[in-house]
């Protein structure tokens, strides 16, 4: 499985150079490396399921078309980095919260980044079209809005998550201080001090409302 992720990402980088000029960095290949293969890893089999939830039935859930996902990275430097996003009705009721753990990264920039790329897949899976992103990554926000992926750490991941936001055009992504963002910085923290436990078990919404 590792062999083959690592020559997919090959691939993938040897695409971006050879069609379109990019420039390679290994850096984000490992990096890149180790996300696909925290997804796979963490790939629900028949002994270990995810846990089925129907969204449209959830209390709570009103005012679809005013939903908003935010998201927030957590870094312990030299060791690893955990995320937190959670989605809120037009009552600004949590409805749904997870916790992401990223063992072998710790670059905070990149971390944010990555939780909301993983925010956006989460949104699409479930079914959410018109929604708002916030967080307090004014740098990566600011770029996502500028459709500006030149970056050495990030640019394959930023392209990826301006792509998201160009085919779901009702999308739309904001800046919000900390204060604002306390709830996914809970997320995040919790994540954290759960570590190496794996968190995609933990039920963070409950511990939320228990918390609010």
């Amino acid at each position: 499985m590792a062999a083959v992720g690592v020559l997919w990402r090959i691939w993938r980088s040897r695409n971006w150079v050879v069609s379109e000029g990019k420039q390679f960095s290994f850096p984000a290949l490992i990096r890149q490396f180790n996300q696909l293969y925290d997804e796979w890893v963490s790939f629900p089999s028949s002994s270990n399921p995810l846990p089925r939830v129907r969204v449209l039935n959830q209390p709570g859930m009103t005012g679809v078309a005013s939903l908003v996902c935010r998201w927030d990275g957590a870094t312990r430097k030299g060791s690893h980095s955990e995320g937190g996003m959670v989605i809120l009705n037009a009552a600004r009721e949590v409805i749904l919260a997870r916790g992401l753990q990223f063992p072998v990264l710790d670059d905070p920039m990149v971390v944010e980044l990555l939780v909301l790329h993983e925010a956006t897949l989460w949104c699409r899976n479930l079914g959410f079209v018109d929604i708002t992103f916030k967080g307090d990554a004014k740098v990566i926000i600011d770029k996502i809005n500028q459709k500006n992926v030149r970056d050495n750490r990030m640019g394959a991941l930023l392209e990826e998550v301006v792509h998201y936001f160009n085919i779901q055009p009702d999308s739309r992504i904001r800046f919000i201080g900390r204060d604002g963002n306390r709830v996914a910085h809970l997320v995040a923290r919790k994540a954290l001090a759960l570590y190496p436990a794996i968190c995609r078990t933990f039920d963070f919404q409950t511990w939320l409302n228990s918390r609010m």
